[in-house]
């Protein structure tokens, strides 16, 4: 569920596996659809197509496709499949693997990278393979989390005559080993003039533990003759970890053009002063997320994470600015524009996972130019683009004190009062779940033996409840939004998770005396290590009561929450096929359409599904041969309406594994 080593096991991911132990015809025509856009001042896109990893470069994940309505979404049926052959080729890869990809529509061609970095590229209207480009990963490479590519980028020459000429249009792709590679849009072959043959390395600054410490997950992102890729990295370690920065290439030659570390590395750095004296050389701080970029006004935003390490800051007192933020670079030099941070002096893993959303609202009878940002914290903010400022009010609250000797955490924390929590943050023992009175009696006896001050309990060497858990709320699946409707979509999830810091000297114990299922985290040059688990009963169900996923839609001219809808059901976690709709765990992100609905898989169960965008009500849901814990996209090819899905599953989530890519259309 999150980018780093630092995310669940599979064991534990199995825990919520085991949840439920017992337990159409009328079609929009084009004229009227533009007539209904007519009142809005809508960015330029293309009528139906989705060209970037977020349906555009601001993630708006909307597409103007609206052949696909609430009356007719029930007709939906698989139109073609692709199988990239994985399951057979990588069976030990795809045991650690998730297939997150989503694809592009550029060139005249649907293009997708898979787990293992390969590049393919397929015709729109059948699925068919037009060329494949694999960039050779080595067999024993040992990815920072697991084997994972979201999506891959585009760019065309600006000026005609280049653009039809060899590599005139690119496709631009990050790997697991931390290299940047340029191929020929139309054939799949290197552009031999970007960097070496073809390909940037990316230096990390720092030496490395193994070769896959640092690398690729997220779609490059593309403004005017730049191309700007974050890394993921394995974290939890140690505190002189791999640096987070972020760098720019010159799309044709790979030249470098400039670099932005969240992190200052010199006391010189004006952002030093959030930071002790001497600067503590913190790594990370790092963008594993897809950056989003405004050519308008020269600008690209970035999600970034914590500083290394997570769940302990005593050596970096302070907020730590330009860590676990949304941080506005100027996109031709890379000077730092402004930032706002969602999280100060990070203790819990709280990175900024999804892609800022750059939409422009209607709010309080205005249009607005803002930034969307829906966090871990369950939280959503509404920033002002030019300047970062709220335009949905954010007040600060004071924050719990006093966790384990050493550790100075902020005084406060910034809340987001509209809509306020997208998720219950607040759990007692009065309130734990359980399939049967013994059951959550030991859910009960669970909370109760932990510390509780509410969303930001510090870790603590008793026991800390953290709640949500570091997967979100919110993650990487990102935000969508619908103009028409003025409303912004977020899928999240409901867990809650139990974290303890441990003496280093206690270490040498820790494997005979923690529960199974808890992860164990190094973090070298600090006085503590960590253990972490989700909290669920003797039967693997969460303590905290169902719906443990959702869907929801914030109105964006008052702030106030529209509707939420439970998300998944068990049928694919429980024996039996026994089917609960309580809202499952969910990894991937919604899509919304001008046919005014709302697309999304990313529940642990087998399914693609239709929400109606006014009401939140499921329409239609769509069965998969594998997990589909990636985000759909959707286009119109040869006047037909698709709407894909990678289906192969993830490894992390226990869902079932698989290497097909999906299409779905009216027959």
């Amino acid at each position: 569920m999150q980018e780093k080593r630092k995310r669940l096991t599979n064991r534990k991911i199995g825990k919520i596996a085991l949840l439920a132990i017992l337990i159409g015809g009328a079609i929009l025509g084009v004229a009227d659809l533009s007539e209904r856009f007519r009142h809005l001042d809508l960015p330029p896109a293309p009528p139906a197509g989705w060209g970037a990893y977020g349906g555009d470069a601001g993630g708006n994940r909307f597409s103007r496709a609206a052949q696909i309505t609430a009356d007719n979404v029930r007709y939906l049926r698989a139109a073609w499949r692709y199988s990239t052959g994985d399951l057979q080729r990588r069976p030990e890869g795809i045991a650690n693997s998730g297939f997150e990809a989503t694809p592009i529509l550029v060139e005249g061609s649907l293009i997708l990278c898979t787990p293992f970095n390969e590049v393919i590229a397929l015709d729109p209207g059948t699925g068919q393979q037009k060329w494949r480009f694999d960039p050779a990963l080595r067999a024993d490479l040992q990815p920072a989390s697991a084997f994972v590519c979201r999506g891959v980028s585009h760019w065309r020459d600006a000026d005609a005559k280049r653009a039809a000429a060899n590599c005139g249009a690119r496709i631009l792709t990050g790997t697991l080993d931390g290299r940047v590679i340029a191929l020929d849009a139309r054939t799949g072959r290197r552009c031999r003039g970007f960097g070496n043959q073809g390909e940037v390395r990316i230096d990390p600054g720092r030496s490395l533990e193994w070769g896959g410490e640092l690398g690729i997950t997220s779609a490059p992102a593309i403004i005017g003759d730049t191309v700007i890729v974050g890394t993921a990295i394995s974290d939890n370690r140690r505190i002189h970890a791999p640096l987070g920065t972020v760098r720019a290439f010159d799309v044709r030659s790979g030249a470098m053009r400039w670099e932005f570390d969240p992190v200052p590395q010199t006391p010189q750095d004006s952002r030093a002063e959030s930071w002790p004296t001497p600067l503590p050389g913190a790594g990370h701080g790092n963008v594993w997320s897809t950056i989003s970029v405004d050519p308008s006004r020269d600008l690209v935003f970035l999600p970034t994470s914590s500083p290394a390490v997570d769940f302990y800051g005593g050596d970096r007192p302070g907020d730590n600015h330009d860590t676990s933020a949304i941080v506005a670079l100027r996109a031709s030099t890379g000077e730092r524009v402004w930032s706002f941070q969602t999280v100060h002096h990070n203790l819990w893993d709280y990175d900024v996972a999804g892609q800022p959303g750059l939409y422009r609202i209607r709010y309080r009878g205005q249009m607005r130019d803002v930034v969307v940002s829906a966090t871990k914290t369950g939280m959503l903010f509404v920033l002002d683009r030019d300047t970062g400022k709220p335009v949905f009010p954010v007040v600060e609250r004071p924050a719990p004190q006093f966790g384990v000797p050493g550790e100075k955490p902020s005084a406060t924390q910034p809340f987001a009062p509209k809509p306020g929590m997208l998720v219950n943050a607040e759990l007692r023992p009065e309130n734990a779940f359980g399939l049967t009175p013994f059951d959550r009696g030991k859910c009960r006896e669970k909370i109760a033996a932990l510390r509780n001050d509410g969303i930001f309990t510090l870790p603590t060497l008793q026991g800390s409840l953290q709640f949500p858990f570091g997967g979100g709320g919110a993650n990487w699946g990102s935000t969508a939004y619908h103009p028409a409707e003025n409303v912004v979509i977020v899928n999240v999830n409901n867990l809650a998770a139990s974290l303890t810091l441990r003496r280093r000297e206690d270490k040498h114990r820790l494997k005979a005396e923690i529960p199974t299922g808890q992860e164990i985290y190094e973090m070298a040059d600090t006085p503590y290590v960590a253990t972490r688990a989700l909290l669920v009963s003797p039967l693997g169900v969460p303590c905290n009561p169902p719906p443990w996923g959702e869907l929801i839609a914030v109105d964006m001219g008052s702030g106030a929450i529209k509707w939420r809808s439970k998300l998944g059901s068990t049928r694919d976690i429980a024996p039996l096929g026994i089917k609960l709709d309580w809202g499952v765990p969910n990894v991937g992100g919604p899509i919304a359409t001008a046919g005014g609905l709302v697309f999304i898989a990313a529940a642990v169960d087998d399914y693609l599904r239709a929400f109606d965008i006014k009401t939140g009500k499921e329409l239609w849901k769509g069965r998969l041969t594998a997990g589909g814990q990636a985000t759909p996209m959707t286009y119109s090819w040869k006047g037909r309406q698709y709407v894909v899905v990678a289906a192969g599953g993830n490894a992390r989530s226990r869902t079932r594994l698989g290497d097909q890519v999906i299409a779905f259309a009216l027959p």
